[in-house]
């Protein structure tokens, strides 16, 4: 197996930094510029990534392990189901641009799990480009808020910023062959969405 996807671009960051927008945002140039993407998001809309939205819309109840765990198989299932896993769209030369990847569940789920026990369910292969939206915790909380409904499981101060220390971690120590990137998460979406193509478009 491969050590990278390189047709496999990554959004990451704390809730309410924007990585869905941009997400869409870059599958629209994608779109304009006649080249074939799926934009797709974890966790997913398929039945394990159902299982995951009822646990952080607190409609489940069950333990930090058991919940890495259900984010690792849904994982393994976008990536490699027979009929719409995500590899099989790499291979015909297909960009796919994801929102979130195994960088959320190293962060997130590593609050509460041994890190390395996250580390072990997710060993999946790297994305070439990995975008990194950094968002202050405060400003992401206010986003959260002005979406109104329900909070979700980690939709706490405390919380995001221990998501954040654990980012720095990962981003410290990544394979070579990943091209990362950090962007700021308070400039405007469309400034934000401008850096993203010229690096993916000039390269």
């Amino acid at each position: 197996m491969s050590s990278i996807f390189e047709n496999l671009v990554v959004f990451e960051g704390l809730d309410g930094a924007g990585t869905t927008t941009q997400m869409q945002l870059l599958a629209e140039k994608c779109d304009k510029e006649l080249r074939a993407c799926r934009a797709t998001f974890e966790p997913t809309d398929k039945p394990i990534g159902r299982l995951v939205r009822a646990v952080l819309k607190k409609q489940i109840v069950t333990t930090p392990l058991a919940l890495a765990m259900l984010y690792a198989a849904d994982r393994e299932d976008h990536l490699y189901n027979p009929i719409y896993g995500m590899v099989n769209e790499m291979e015909e030369g297909k960009l796919v641009i994801l929102d979130r990847y195994i960088y959320s569940s190293l962060a997130y789920q590593g609050v509460e799990c041994p890190i390395e026990k996250v580390r072990e369910l997710n060993q999946f292969p790297a994305p070439r480009h990995l975008f990194f939206i950094d968002t202050p915790v405060d400003e992401c909380i206010r986003r959260i808020a002005s979406r109104g409904g329900n909070s979700e499981l980690f939709d706490r101060h405390d919380f995001l910023e221990k998501v954040k220390s654990n980012y720095e971690q990962l981003f410290s120590d990544l394979p070579e062959e990943v091209r990362f990137y950090r962007l700021d998460g308070m400039k405007s979406k469309e400034e934000i969405a401008l850096e993203i193509q010229k690096i993916l478009f000039t390269e």
